[in-house]
């Protein structure tokens, strides 16, 4: 067979390039190799772009990538040519607060937000106005627009608003303005605040939402009726503006829209796992999503939460988050019923057949030599109490062998002894993958049974546990089994604290004194929050505890890798498939707020805490190592503790740049989520 007529030689880079060259299949050819691992591991500082005097706050590149637009604390946009790295236009926005976000209308239209309460759109070239809006009363976070929709526009506000502004139409910041979309008010409570929004890039009727919770809020706006805000003393000075948001908007705190302008169907909620299953909705420290962005087909949300992790949910088959299986909670019913017949006939009960399986599946058994090795070292690893390099080698093997039960097993147990943010949790998800792939798994049920117990769910652990011994009566009697079942007894012994004593808490703990009425929610949240869905992937290694306005972003087209930047100055680049990381630089010498694309060639922008915009591209492969790469594994590990850290502690640690004791102790930018 010749090199051409091969398929694996068709697949590589030098078949793509010359189906390129006949102009076939140029798509395809930028969506696989637009961003490659190659080209990640020779990614390095190409030029620092100077000009702002403030923090650089948001970045955006136009649509074919010739400009790229970054807003600061200094009021300026300045508009960049990224490949004679130069500047072109130097914009003062008339802004009077620090710019959150600057998006592009158009070639010529750039639009803007702040934290005046302001969002403002202009003709880059004339300079004329063509939008205004004072509608909002709180910091105005982020802006979203739609690839096929150039004359809107969708504000996200500290106040809960979030507004939807159309450009052919005159605007007039009054009560009778139609423009409120969802008033998050109305369902949160007073406390309520939007972050970000995202518009899905294939169906721009999705609107997706991060609050000031953990929970992301995925809105179709077909189905939602815009509403006119409550009736504010325009142009007031802040404090005003705040004080009338909290006794004029906040009228209907935790009561549901008047009309219901939001039907149950138009908004899915969702959620870690984790996290919506707590009994309490109130978590500390408290979670804040800080970044939302669709991938390049629409399909996948990625969420940058506060104080814990980066998540991907697949918007079309999210499941359901689980801690005990339907299947498990019925077998004991059944067998409890039976036990019941037994007794009122006066028969002795029978186990089932014993037959079990030795722990091994026979995928586990064929497995090829390059995942075998990957195992051993993995299990190597977790010998010697190393279980952070044990996790990322077993992810390594599951990204080849996704279907190897015992590969999902032994990762459940080297996460359950990690024990970062999210560990056990998702060491429960393994479990049921590795019994789903190989149903006589032993030791994933008893390892489901335990991690149910580290997650402080003795009920869940006793009813895994009898499941376990009924199924596999031969190791019902080991000496594992009884350790278990004697912490789960003592458990289940110990009394709750009475519900007096857990609301005091919660008061105390979470809301800092916030009144109980302040804190309702809508029957519509409370339904939507109990259906939220569970994540498809998660992504470990950075901190983000100190700024509100972290990005997290897909990097190509295809979406394979994602990057965030993080509160110790780096810049994370994972691999989707496996989770890893594949790359740690330092981007900032304080905080990396910042990540973004080039829309069609590998070229990196990112900003934070300094007045610089720093350019990220493939370095020629000569050898010499990139000065700026970080050891992503002592990283992840510190920004794991540090994420574990009070958190006014943490924010006093990343504010160690230089000049950092003449800047303004009260910068929106830099306050803590």
């Amino acid at each position: 067979m010749g090199r051409r007529e091969d398929p694996a030689w068709m697949k590589g880079t030098v078949g793509l390039s010359m189906a390129r060259e006949r102009g076939d299949i140029d798509r395809k050819f930028q969506r696989r190799l637009m961003v490659t691992q190659s080209m990640i591991e020779r990614l390095g500082l190409e030029k620092e772009l100077h000009g702002h005097v403030g923090c650089v706050n948001c970045l955006e590149w136009n649509k074919d990538g010739s400009v790229l637009a970054s807003a600061s604390d200094d009021l300026h946009v300045i508009l960049w040519d990224p490949f004679r790295h130069k500047q072109l236009h130097n914009i003062t926005t008339g802004h009077t607060g620090n710019i959150f976000s600057v998006k592009f209308l158009s070639s010529d239209i750039i639009a803007t937000c702040a934290a005046d309460a302001l969002v403002r759109a202009r003709n880059i070239f004339g300079g004329t106005s063509l939008l205004e809006c004072s509608c909002h009363s709180g910091r105005v976070k982020r802006l979203a627009v739609a690839p096929d929709k150039p004359h809107l526009l969708w504000s996200a506000g500290e106040d809960g608003l979030i507004l939807q502004h159309d450009l052919r139409l005159p605007h007039r910041c009054n009560s009778d303005c139609d423009n409120v979309l969802v008033n998050l008010l109305n369902h949160m409570g007073r406390q309520a605040e939007a972050k970000c929004v995202a518009v899905n890039p294939r169906r721009s009727y999705q609107l997706a939402v991060g609050a000031n919770d953990f929970y992301v809020r995925l809105y179709d706006t077909r189905m939602i009726k815009l509403s006119k805000p409550a009736e504010l003393q325009m142009n007031a000075p802040m404090t005003r503006l705040m004080w009338e948001r909290q006794n004029v908007r906040c009228s209907r705190a935790g009561h549901g829209d008047p009309d219901g302008n939001i039907p149950n169907s138009a908004v899915q909620y969702y959620a870690p796992g984790h996290l919506s299953l707590e009994s309490g909705e109130f978590v500390f420290p408290k979670k804040v999503v800080t970044y939302v962005a669709f991938n390049h087909d629409g399909n996948e949300l990625l969420v940058n939460l506060g104080t814990e992790q980066v998540y991907i949910y697949d918007i079309n088959s999210a499941p359901r988050p689980v801690l005990v299986a339907n299947y498990i909670l019925q077998h004991n019913a059944m067998k409890a019923g039976n036990k019941d017949k037994e007794k009122k006939n006066g028969t002795n009960g029978t186990t089932s057949n014993g037959t079990v399986s030795n722990g091994i599946s026979v995928v586990d058994q064929i497995l090829p030599d390059r995942v075998m090795l990957l195992k051993q070292r993995a299990n190597e690893l977790v010998h010697r109490s190393e279980y952070s390099g044990a996790v990322q080698l077993y992810n390594a093997a599951i990204a080849e062998r996704p279907d190897c039960a015992i590969l999902y097993s032994n990762r459940a147990a080297a996460l359950t002894r990690r024990g970062w943010i999210g560990d056990i949790y998702a060491a429960i998800r393994d479990c049921y993958t590795a019994i789903k792939l190989d149903p006589n798994h032993v030791k994933s049920h008893f390892r489901l049974a335990k991690g149910l117990m580290d997650l402080k769910r003795p009920r869940e652990a006793q009813e895994c546990l009898t499941y376990f011994k009924d199924k596999f009566p031969k190791h019902a009697t080991s000496h594992a089994v009884f350790l278990l079942q004697k912490d789960i007894t003592v458990a289940l012994d110990v009394p709750s604290n009475s519900p007096e004593e857990a609301r005091s808490g919660e008061v105390v703990t979470y809301f800092y004194g916030v009144p109980e009425e302040e804190r309702q929610n809508s029957e519509l949240e409370r339904q939507l929050r109990s259906a939220a869905l569970d994540y498809k992937y998660r992504f470990l290694g950075h901190c983000n505890t100190t700024t509100d306005i972290k990005e997290a972003n897909f990097l190509g087209p295809d979406g394979n890798f994602l990057a965030a930047g993080s509160d110790d100055g780096s810049l994370f680049i994972w691999s989707k498939k496996s989770g890893n990381i594949v790359r740690c630089l330092k981007a900032d010498e304080s905080i990396l707020n910042c990540v973004q694309l080039h829309p069609s060639t590998f070229l990196l922008a990112t900003s934070g805490i300094e007045a610089v915009v720093r350019l990220w591209s493939p370095r020629a492969e000569d050898g010499n190592k990139e000065s700026r790469e970080v050891n992503s594994a002592e990283a992840a590990a510190a920004n794991q503790q540090r994420m574990r850290s009070d958190p006014f502690e943490a924010m006093l640690l990343n504010i160690s740049f230089a000049g950092g004791a003449e800047r303004e102790l009260q910068s929106p930018v830099c306050r803590p989520t």
